[in-house]
């Protein structure tokens, strides 16, 4: 009885948080993103808006699933000007790092892009595609060659290396790609470490178990400085992520 009761307590929870994502949007949000087409910088507008509608979600998550706890390290909200390497465990991990910087960019899977409405907004936000082939050229061509300019605004790019949600929660194969990324742009890399967003959204699943006692945390792992007169390869930084990945 009592696990009947909790899933229908997760039933209409989960119905608040996507009616947030729908109607929040709609009414709340959508004529605020049209406004930002007429900043000077609309990207900047755009990722101050994505970080506000997720905290905004994450705030209604801490109201109404009071069982479940986010503990964010301070150091990692004072990252700046720096390229994020994190695990990748629920579809929660980028809206969190989202809702903690008001500069961020990110890679999105390429069929995001071709979405009504949202691929508009994720292509103004200057995310980049998952692919840089056929029609995504042009568009990752032009964020990357903006790319320094925006690190040393103190913008972030945060990456999910493992290019897929795991499912046992251990970190999966690195991607070269995304770690190219960060050894051309020659910023500092942090290495984060998030736990337990999949206790709260598991993969594969519509409800959210919002009345499961649970500790979501995301720390420091490691800083890396690509940068310098001897930056390390591509090699080289893929063995220290796999070392720290491993030892977490």
């Amino acid at each position: 009885m009592e696990t009947l009761l909790s899933r229908g307590i997760d039933f209409c929870i989960t119905l608040v948080y996507w009616a947030w994502f729908i109607f929040g949007f709609f009414f709340l949000f959508s004529w605020r993103y049209a406004a930002a087409l007429f900043r000077s910088d609309p990207e900047i507008a755009f990722q101050r808006l994505n970080s506000r509608f997720f905290q905004i979600l994450l705030s209604i998550i801490r109201q109404t699933a009071p069982g479940q706890k986010i503990l964010i390290n301070d150091e990692v909200a004072k990252i700046r000007s720096s390229v994020i390497i994190c695990n990748h465990l629920s579809y929660l991990d980028p809206l969190l790092l989202i809702s903690l910087y008001p500069r961020q960019r990110t890679i999105v899977k390429p069929r995001f892009f071709m979405m009504p409405i949202f691929g508009q907004l994720v292509a103004k936000s200057g995310y980049l595609p998952g692919e840089g082939a056929g029609r995504f050229s042009r568009l990752m061509v032009r964020q990357m060659d903006s790319m320094p300019e925006y690190l040393r605004a103190g913008g972030n790019l945060f990456v999910f290396p493992e290019g897929t949600r795991s499912r046992d929660g251990k970190a999966g194969s690195m991607q070269k790609g995304a770690i190219k990324i960060a050894r051309l742009i020659g910023a500092p890399v942090y290495l984060l470490h998030v736990r337990n967003t999949d206790k709260l959204f598991p993969p594969g699943k519509f409800l959210f178990a919002t009345q499961r006692k649970n500790t979501i945390t995301l720390k420091v792992l490691k800083r890396i400085e690509t940068g310098g007169p001897s930056p390390p390869s591509t090699a080289d930084l893929m063995q220290q992520i796999e070392e720290a990945y491993h030892s977490a």
